[in-house]
């Protein structure tokens, strides 16, 4: 599947990308067809919070692309078009990718490469609409970054070009145990699709995982409540975000071809030289994002009346378009934190990174956007709890989890982590008669 893909990505300074210019009068780094994405500066400001202020680069890129997976049944068992798409910041090589995963300043033309394979199938859908809602994507490297995620169901016969393979579905959900090789933008697809099959596993937790996913099983706050929860912290949290020119950051210095903050944390701006065969164009060359680190990822899951609920944690992110996500219990790259007073380090921190293993359900390292990070990884784990480690905080609530599927067919309640775990937790209804391997308990 991934032998028609080639791609050699090489360090190149920022001040020799070509077809990039960094602007005389603030900095900002842009393409120079006024397409694709910006690096820019912004400056965050939270009265009251352990940091009040900050300022950082940031990545704008305000036109929506395509994330979209075609699915049809064979003998009533539904496969998947997937892709192994290849992008500079991969880890390693190929990963499982979406049938369609685009920008529009790619999709419309603007790099003159070739078409993008199948996109007529999603600009206007041909075929049974599943699913198709925009959602955020990393709300600390994106400023209000949006894609249109899509399932289109076909009843033609479509065959898979070079580079594609029609998968089972519950195969496809079953390689997310495997460390750096279902991509980001097909996770968050995985997670918008409507539940397509009941396999259980072998035990208690996998019995009670399936029952969990009915709409009409118990849960310990009502929709409606959850959603005026939430629509009272957006209403109520103060942060001001405002963009700033690059050359203005305070703490962040521009230095051996990449901007850096000074205490050596969180990310760099780095540039890249790319050759790929396979691609709509052949070599480009562009800033990325290189974080520093592995982050961790994770949900706290237990059993409330027999229904399995994850807590889910009412963030604040400079980049979102409405403010507040709901993201995972856990979101954050330990080392960040590591100068900070306890008070400023995230709650149940420390409860995810010593559980015990046999509460852990879900251990996988994947990969983050290959197209705009380079080799920014998380370690995503589901870990069981009997109790609430945090009564009556107000920026946590325990969700059932067919109220997390049913929020996903909304626009910005959860954010790309906590999809990215949904569709993990979903994984975990087929898989867990298996003893643990790289991943799935």
């Amino acid at each position: 599947m991934a032998g028609h893909t080639f791609m050699s990505v090489t360090r190149l300074p920022l001040e020799e990308l070509a077809g990039w210019h960094e602007d005389p009068e603030t900095g900002n780094i842009h393409h120079r067809s006024g397409r694709f994405f910006t690096v820019e500066g912004l400056d965050v400001r939270r009265p009251g919070w352990a940091v009040e202020a900050w300022t950082q680069p940031i990545i704008n890129q305000p036109e929506a692309g395509i994330l979209g997976i075609l699915l049809k049944r064979v003998g009533g068992v539904p496969h998947l078009l997937m892709q192994a798409k290849n992008e500079p910041g991969n880890v390693d090589g190929p990963q499982l990718s979406p049938t369609v995963q685009a920008t529009r300043s790619n999709y419309t033309g603007v790099h003159r490469g070739r078409q993008v394979p199948y996109l007529d199938f999603f600009r206007e859908p041909r075929g049974r609409v599943l699913a198709d809602v925009r959602q955020s994507e990393q709300g600390a490297w994106f400023y209000r970054k949006r894609n249109r995620n899509m399932v289109v169901e076909v009843g033609e016969e479509v065959a898979a070009a070079e580079g594609f393979r029609w998968l089972p579905l519950r195969q496809v959900r079953d390689l997310l145990s495997v460390d750096d090789l279902v991509n980001m933008d097909a996770r968050t697809v995985l997670a918008c699709l409507p539940l397509q099959d009941g396999a259980v596993g072998g035990d208690e937790f996998g019995a009670m995982l399936a029952r969990s996913r009915d709409p009409r099983a118990d849960a310990a706050h009502g929709v409606h409540e959850i959603l005026s929860w939430l629509s009272g912290v957006r209403s109520t949290v103060d942060i001001q975000a405002r963009p700033l020119p690059l050359n203005r950051l305070r703490r962040w210095h521009r230095s051996g071809g990449r901007i850096s903050h000074e205490s050596g944390r969180f990310f760099d701006v780095v540039g890249v030289r790319v050759e790929a065969h396979g691609r709509e164009v052949n070599r480009w060359t562009q800033p990325m994002i290189e974080p520093v680190g592995t982050g961790l990822v994770a949900f706290l899951v237990r059993p409330i009346r027999g229904v399995l609920h994850a807590m889910v944690h009412a963030r604040v992110e400079p980049g979102y378009t409405d403010v507040v996500e709901l993201a995972p219990t856990v979101q954050c790259t330990p080392g960040n934190y590591d100068h900070l007073p306890a008070p400023a380090r995230p709650p149940l921190l420390a409860q995810v990174l010593d559980a015990p293993p046999e509460r852990i359900r879900f251990d996988t390292v994947l990969s983050e956007e290959g197209g705009r990070f380079y080799h920014a990884r998380n370690r995503y784990l589901v870990v069981e709890t009997d109790e609430d480690p945090l009564p009556g905080h107000p920026a946590f609530r325990w969700l059932a989890l067919h109220q997390l599927d049913a929020l996903l067919r909304h626009s910005y309640y959860l954010n790309v982590q906590a999809r990215s775990l949904n569709a993990c937790l979903h994984s975990l209804a087929g898989a867990l008669d298996r003893p643990v391997s790289g991943g799935v308990r």
